[in-house]
């Protein structure tokens, strides 16, 4: 029971940082409102002094210019609704509530398709640790979900 309570106290954790980074998104967006986002990101990255060339950075750069200030509330929204159910389940898993650990086995294995697919489309080393963080994810919820006992 101590190794099950530890493993769900990580994917608490897990989820708990997901969160925190979506209210980043909120509090960044929300300074860098009115702004050109498209430009303040590339400005981040060439001080960051990452390489703009790369891939990810460029979608980063290509999705931030689409935010305009008419869809900026709606984004910010989003990463709150976000950011709420990443803070429940997170607080659910800690708990150990088995509602949650339904919740987590779920919202996780309705990524991995996609997952899977962004390897094959634009495969890298993020998008393979975001694919076997998530296969480990599910399949230690569904390890957990299945040796409950009934």
């Amino acid at each position: 029971m101590l190794v099950v309570n530890r493993g769900l106290k990580a994917v608490a954790l897990l989820e708990a940082t997901k969160g925190l980074l979506s209210v980043m998104v909120i509090f960044g967006l929300h300074k860098l409102a009115g702004e050109n986002l498209q430009q303040c990101v590339e400005a981040l990255i060439s001080h960051s002094h990452l390489n703009p060339a790369n891939h990810l950075l460029q979608e980063v750069v290509t999705e931030a210019g689409k935010i305009s200030a008419s869809n900026l509330s709606l984004v910010m929204a989003g990463a709150a609704l976000y950011a709420a159910v990443r803070f429940i389940e997170a607080y659910g898993l800690w708990r150990s509530l088995l509602w949650t650990e339904w919740f987590a086995l779920l919202s996780g294995a309705i990524y991995l398709p996609f997952e899977i697919y962004g390897l094959f489309t634009k495969p890298g080393l993020l998008t393979f640790a975001v694919l076997v963080t998530n296969i480990v994810v599910v399949g230690y919820m569904y390890r957990v979900i299945k040796h409950k006992p009934s």
